[in-house]
């Protein structure tokens, strides 16, 4: 009998817990359009001071010339401080970046100090670029179409956040502000936090020419962040 109750607890509290997952309503997301809490989450990201960000894809299609991954700091003004990682001939190639005031810098692997280097010949964007209100994932916020609500579920650090979810779609002169050669419409999935701010997008479709599509995750944590970015 004690083993019995013990059971039937243990799936109450499960049931109560997936529950409270699939009807999370934060005071942020509350009585709000799909539309009105994107907007509001674009809004925090273009006045945030800084913010870390994470971009990764274990689908990169291969032989392509691309983006494997991104991360470090993003500030306003627009500024990047990080790593980028990108796919050359089938090799991967990881490399400190700095980008402020319209110049991107990088280590390059055999080569002494910071060279002055444009992105585009990777495949990437200027990574201060997408931190610039109306320009990169700003813009791509901005230009979601079709939103609609998900379930909620759990993330952030020991998954003890409750995040909101929304999708829709984003066209490809709007998504060719985080990767220049996207074509084609793009499937976007945001999960949104209690305070509406934007934690993890997923983009979904034909990033680079001939290719499969494939998808990026970005992630979006300590907003509020500060740091000092300057030229090398």
């Amino acid at each position: 009998m004690r083993r019995t109750k013990a059971v039937l607890g243990l799936l109450l509290a499960v049931g109560l817990l997936v529950q409270g997952c699939s009807g999370h309503d934060s005071k942020a997301t509350s009585g709000k359009t799909p539309a009105q809490v994107v907007a509001a989450a674009q809004k925090q990201l273009d006045e945030t001071k800084g913010v870390r960000l994470a971009l990764t894809t274990n689908n990169l299609p291969s032989g392509v010339t691309g983006v494997q991954a991104a991360e470090g700091t993003g500030v306003h003004p627009p500024a990047f401080d990080g790593k980028l990682t990108v796919s050359l001939g089938g090799t991967s190639l990881s490399v400190p970046v700095i980008a402020v005031d319209g110049k991107v810098y990088a280590r390059l692997p055999l080569t002494l100090g910071w060279s002055d280097v444009d992105p585009g010949e990777y495949g990437a964007p200027d990574p201060a670029a997408l931190f610039t209100p109306g320009e990169g994932f700003s813009a791509v916020l901005a230009g979601t179409s079709g939103l609609v609500k998900g379930d909620s579920e759990r993330g952030g650090e020991g998954n003890k956040e409750v995040l909101a979810t929304y999708t829709g779609t984003v066209a490809s002169d709007t998504m060719q502000k985080v990767i220049p050669s996207a074509s084609g419409d793009f499937k976007v999935a945001y999960a949104i936090d209690d305070q509406g701010r934007l934690r993890r997008a997923d983009l979904t479709g034909v990033f680079y020419p001939s290719s499969a599509s494939m998808t990026y995750t970005v992630t979006f944590d300590d907003y509020g962040t500060s740091k000092d970015i300057s030229a090398p």
